[in-house]
């Protein structure tokens, strides 16, 4: 069973940034696609970024140009790079495939953004 643990998270004011990493079991980094999602409080959970196993990113138009995914298949790890958050980027964070059927979920990540 693919075990997904997400870390990185904390409280930073807006404007500041933060690295976001997935540690996968097993090697499915390396030949799956892989998203990062976010869930706020009282909303659906949303997809914030995508990686292709080929390298290709599809983001949100809320963190385009903010965000950055990226991925490590000899560390089975996927990152994301989050710059200039702002307070609505105030949720937990969680990786997992892009498409269903999805791997079981982690634990996830807070982020929370505020002064």
């Amino acid at each position: 069973q693919v075990q997904l643990v997400e870390s990185g998270g904390g409280l930073v004011q807006p404007g500041g940034s933060l690295r976001l990493s997935c540690v996968a079991s097993g090697s499915i980094v390396s030949f799956n696609g892989m998203a990062w999602y976010r869930q706020a409080p009282g909303k659906q959970r949303e997809l914030v970024a995508a990686i292709s196993n080929g390298g290709s990113t599809v983001y949100a138009d809320s963190v385009k140009g903010r965000f950055t995914i990226s991925r490590d298949n000899a560390k089975n790890t996927v990152y994301l790079q989050m710059n200039s958050l702002k307070p609505e980027d105030t949720a937990v964070y969680y990786c997992n495939y892009p498409l269903s059927p999805f791997a079981s979920w982690g634990q996830g990540t807070q982020v929370t953004v505020s002064s």
